[in-house]
């Protein structure tokens, strides 16, 4: 019996490419380039699933008319990258990897919120300059979590999971923005009407919503003058929730205090001042990567396929 054909649009762990190899005829991108649109077109002509990644644009002109694939296996939670619509008009099914990477999001949002408080990259870079004299009183001086109020935007498990760490590790306050609802955020908490509402009142504003939509520049120049001149904004989420020239504008004024960014509005391109600031801490898109995360998204999208070859509904279907 013929396998179903999978191909996956970048390296993968390498326990999951073994797993994909035993269940299905599967083609690895060992180089591990981004394939362009024309390429990824093809791939849905020629394969029976595709497994994309969120930095893969799978737009309407990608998805015209796919003569083969009947199923996009996301590797990653998020899936603005992907037009639904278009997908749903083609007859795909798109399953994503939701639950898995909570935990690891949350723990670089903690590390970004601590990192740009306690400006410990500014540390390091002067240490590997060569530029450390030795201690002093004013030296670095940041600014203590301890106490603060920490704004949440988007109280889903990643946003509730921020909210445990900076609760019980950081005695912090914690108040939140969710469109909906929320019954019980894991710790004591207080859901305001508002976005607005959320960035007048706190120290520290975590990002927590999903990107694309409405939530595109979501924190724009408006909203950023909202916010206390001695607050940061902290992003693990999506780099379209924040409207970038309007934060480099905001961080030069001193409208904010610092920001620490783990996803930018158009990456891999950073804007150029954020890599310049000294109030920025920037890391490139680690959130969910701990090898036990990347493995079990993996995994996820691994049964997914199997589901959905074998009849059934996949575990984490989006359409």
């Amino acid at each position: 019996m013929t396998r179903p054909s999978v191909l996956c649009t970048r390296q993968w762990p390498a326990k999951v490419e073994t797993e994909l190899q035993a269940r299905f005829d599967v083609v690895l991108n060992h180089a591990d380039m981004a394939l362009t649109a024309a390429e990824l077109k093809d791939a849905l002509d020629n394969f029976d699933a595709v497994c994309p990644t969120v930095t893969d644009k799978i737009d309407a002109g990608v998805l015209a008319a796919p003569k083969r694939a009947r199923i996009l296996g996301q590797f990653g939670v998020g899936f603005n990258n992907i037009d639904i619509e278009a997908a749903k008009a083609a007859g795909l099914v798109v399953t994503n990897t939701p639950g898995v990477l909570t935990d690891a999001t949350a723990d670089i949002a903690l590390t970004l919120l601590l990192n740009v408080a306690r400006r410990t990259y500014e540390g390091e870079a002067m240490l590997r300059a060569g530029e450390w004299t030795g201690w002093r009183p004013t030296q670095l001086m940041g600014t203590s979590p301890q106490g603060k109020t920490l704004g949440i935007i988007g109280m889903g498990r990643i946003g509730k999971a921020m909210a445990k760490r900076c609760f019980h590790a950081l005695d912090m306050e914690v108040v939140f923005y969710d469109a909906y609802p929320i019954a019980d955020a894991g710790v004591p908490a207080t859901q305001l009407a508002t976005v607005d509402e959320v960035l007048r009142v706190s120290d520290f504003v975590s990002l927590h919503c999903p990107g694309g939509g409405g939530n595109v520049h979501l924190i724009n120049a408006d909203r950023l003058a909202l916010m206390k001149p001695a607050a940061y904004l902290i992003n693990s989420a999506r780099g379209d929730i924040i409207d970038e020239a309007a934060l480099v504008a905001a961080l030069q004024a001193g409208t904010i205090a610092g920001a620490g960014l783990d996803v930018f509005e158009r990456e891999p391109a950073v804007t150029a001042a954020l890599t310049t600031m000294h109030n920025v801490c920037i890391l490139p898109h680690l959130g969910s990567a701990t090898i036990e995360t990347r493995i079990a998204m993996g995994m996820t999208v691994v049964e997914n396929l199997t589901a959905f070859f074998d009849g059934r509904e996949p575990p984490t279907r989006v359409i």
